[in-house]
């Protein structure tokens, strides 16, 4: 393995979080007005499974057994595999993000005007943002490649889960026929399966 190759497939994925984090933050700053928002006891509920799941991720190696054994081999082709998976999850997430625009929330909301929106990447999936978030936590569990990262992206997509059956609730809520009929064409996370 050479290492340079295997740290520069570590750089990519770094590189996809730091913009990820840009994005999401300037983005933040031109949403509609909510109208509604939800509990900081119901956003506890999947916070808490994400935040855990994202230490595990990073912080793996660092840990006690049996999170810190090595499942995935540092190799330049985990690195790389888990770089592809990230560059292509980060260029996803955003694409849905531009797609919906002002309606974002980074929690459950219902904005002034909201839109149902399904162009772009919603026609792939329904949830595209997390889909593309979760390739990018897989792509890094694997260029970590410890069993505590893949446990770790097991809990961001039970956390992802928890959220978006109370998005779909207040979606169904709030657009009860469009909302259904979408529900029956397009799947939640992973096109044709989830």
């Amino acid at each position: 393995m050479g290492v340079h190759e295997y740290l520069s497939g570590l750089g990519v994925i770094r590189a996809c979080w730091i913009i990820f984090v840009v994005v999401w933050l300037l983005g933040a700053i031109s949403t509609k007005r909510t109208i509604y928002r939800e509990s900081s006891a119901e956003r506890a509920r999947y916070w808490l499974a994400l935040v855990i799941g994202y230490f595990l991720v990073i912080k793996s190696s660092s840990l006690p057994s049996p999170f810190d054994r090595l499942v995935v081999p540092h190799t330049t082709s985990s690195a790389w595999i888990g770089a592809f998976l990230s560059v292509s999850g980060l260029v996803f997430a955003i694409w849905a993000r531009v797609i919906l625009g002002r309606n974002w929330s980074g929690v459950v909301t219902l904005k002034e005007g909201h839109e149902l929106i399904e162009r772009g990447p919603y026609r792939i999936v329904r949830h595209p943002i997390y889909t593309g978030i979760l390739a990018m936590f897989a792509g890094t569990a694997i260029a970590m490649g410890y069993f505590g990262g893949f446990l770790g992206w097991s809990l961001v997509f039970v956390s992802f889960w928890l959220k978006l059956k109370r998005e779909e609730d207040l979606m169904l809520k709030h657009f009860p026929d469009k909302y259904a009929a979408y529900q029956n064409r397009v799947k939640r996370v992973i096109p044709f399966l989830v």
